[in-house]
């Protein structure tokens, strides 16, 4: 169903939205990240969108998330943690999110995207943190464009599927993400593969 509406919202409002649906993410928008991304990426694929355009409004709506993000947690700090604290859910996304800074240092913003919210949460603590914008943007604008074009990838090459692709994905994590990054090598490598041999066939004949 949020494909569904997903579609529907991105036809009417276009790159727009698509930019505005994952720039609303960083305050809780309860529609994955991921299927706004691959979606865009299902739209291009079927030619209903420009690939390069919705792939950038897709990566702008990340990093701006992301800006945002870490602007609320350096200039707000503490009431803005006390807000995300009010519901269980943030609160337990809080801790975990504390516990990969304390485990993995700065490197938890890389690590942050393998897990839906947390990654939301993680620009708060870094900027209430200290964490100079410089060195914010060095570590989660290349991981953000990486983050983008996997799940992008994803919507292009699986369209209709892809929400139940990520549903497992967000449900077992890297490992399920790690298969399906797999298989699609492989089945990259045998296509091109199978038309290289098709091709050369046909011009021996």
């Amino acid at each position: 169903m949020e494909v569904d509406l997903l579609m529907s919202i991105i036809e009417q409002y276009g790159y727009v939205a698509i930019f505005f649906l994952l720039w609303l993410g960083i305050v809780g928008l309860p529609i994955p990240d991921e299927l706004v991304v691959a979606t865009g990426g299902f739209l291009a694929s079927i030619g209903m969108l420009n690939p390069w355009y919705s792939f950038l409004a897709g990566y702008l709506g990340v990093a701006s998330g992301l800006t945002i993000g870490f602007l609320l947690g350096k200039y707000f700090g503490k009431p803005i943690l006390q807000w995300l604290c009010k519901t269980e859910k943030m609160r337990n996304a809080v801790n975990r999110s504390t516990g990969l800074l304390e485990k993995y240092g700065t490197t938890a913003l890389c690590i942050s995207y393998l897990f839906p919210v947390v990654r939301h949460v993680v620009p708060y603590l870094v900027g209430l943190g200290g964490m100079t914008f410089r060195r914010y943007a060095m570590l989660s604008y290349p991981i953000g464009l990486v983050w983008t074009i996997g799940f992008y990838f994803l919507g292009h090459v699986f369209g209709n599927n892809v929400e139940a692709i990520i549903e497992v994905i967000r449900k077992y994590g890297f490992y399920a993400l790690l298969v399906i990054v797999v298989v699609l090598v492989v089945v990259f490598f045998v296509r091109k593969h199978f038309m290289g041999n098709r091709a050369y066939r046909a011009k021996g004949e």
